[in-house]
């Protein structure tokens, strides 16, 4: 097919602005593919550290380039030296391309990469906010049938990091699941949650509307809007002992609090939300009751390859959690939506 020497896309100035812009389309080097862009969602980070205004620095700070780090698009053109992937092909994006050689890439998670060579889509290199992406090949998994092009977009970030946290909670059928902030991550957490087996799967966020688009997904067994109703509700369902696993997915310091509070003796707590602080009194709440907390930070490239194929074998589509579907030129009206924090998951799609 013959390319445009040109495409359009989409910036983020700060000010919780955005800026459309035209720019040339990339053609690809040794290693790397060109993709045609089929959907991109909007992450919690965008939000909070892109669009509302620019809190990164240094080789972590936003560089001014195209905005979207979930990305899932078609390969149209493929660079020398490219041997896996064709015209044609399907494929979600790892939105982080690193050394390959440093001990994290090694160990399969570029978002880790100490070198300079690191940088993520959206951030420091081009990302799915435009007609086409350039990618490197490495970070590129086929996406299988019959997952959907946004299924795709929200496993290269969203799900793909509650995916990783519930493996590090070890989440199974012995367990009860509690998930604090249901936003896009937490309702991942619940979905996959259930997926893996954990006996019962309760979930707590303030926001109301996310509670009933929770309990509209049957993601939950037990809902709570009111924080202050937390505790009485996990008595009743736990009968007082806490829940074996928790995953706090808001990053506010009093959900993190909670979900600790309310882990059960040698549970785990895992925090995947960004940002904040948190003070406990460390005695009660994780020396004597013998508590694992883990940090999580997205996932690994091989996690999210597992993940495709068991979102296959459950027969789950992540789509299911986006509320609102926008097509670029729409880009501004998208992040209005998600900066309001009321909504799913917000997604940038491409019609055929």
């Amino acid at each position: 097919m013959t390319l445009p020497s040109t495409m359009r896309g989409v910036r983020l100035p700060g000010s919780s602005t955005v800026e459309h812009v035209t720019v040339a389309v990339p053609e690809p080097g040794p290693g790397q593919v060109l993709l045609r862009m089929r959907a991109s969602s909007i992450c919690g980070s965008d939000i909070r550290a892109i669009y509302r205004e620019h809190l990164g620095v240094g080789a972590e700070a936003y560089q001014g380039v195209v905005a979207g780090h979930e990305p899932c698009g078609e390969v149209v053109e493929a660079g020398p030296g490219a041997r896996r992937l064709s015209p044609g092909d399907r494929v979600v994006v790892y939105h982080i391309s690193g050394c390959g050689q440093c001990e994290e890439c090694r160990r399969g998670y570029p978002v880790g990469c100490s070198s300079d060579h690191r940088a993520a889509h959206g951030w420091q290199r081009d990302g799915g906010h435009a007609d086409y992406l350039l990618a490197e090949e490495s970070s590129c998994l086929l996406l299988p049938e019959p997952l959907t092009f946004v299924d795709g977009a929200l496993v290269s970030c969203g799900f793909g990091t509650a995916f990783e946290g519930l493996l590090r909670g070890r989440v199974s059928g012995r367990d009860t699941l509690l998930v604090t902030g249901l936003g896009p991550v937490g309702l991942a957490a619940a979905m996959l949650g259930r997926h893996l087996g954990a006996a019962r799967v309760i979930g707590m966020d303030p926001v109301a509307s996310r509670v009933e688009l929770a309990q509209s997904l049957d993601l939950l067994d037990v809902a709570v809007a009111d924080p202050a109703d937390l505790a009485e509700a996990l008595g009743s369902a736990t009968g007082g002992r806490g829940c074996e696993v928790t995953i706090d997915c808001s990053g506010h310091p009093d959900a993190r609090l909670a979900a600790l509070r309310h882990t059960r003796h040698w549970g785990r707590c895992v925090l995947v939300g960004e940002g904040g602080t948190m003070t406990m009194d460390v005695s009660p709440l994780l020396i004597h009751p013998q508590v694992s907390v883990h940090g999580s930070w997205v996932s690994s490239v091989q996690h999210m390859a597992e993940l495709l194929e068991l979102l296959v074998r459950w027969g789950e589509h992540p789509g299911r959690i986006v509320t609102h579907r926008y097509p670029l030129s729409e880009a501004g009206t998208a992040y209005e939506v998600a900066d309001r924090g009321q909504a799913g998951k917000v997604c940038i799609v491409w019609e055929d």
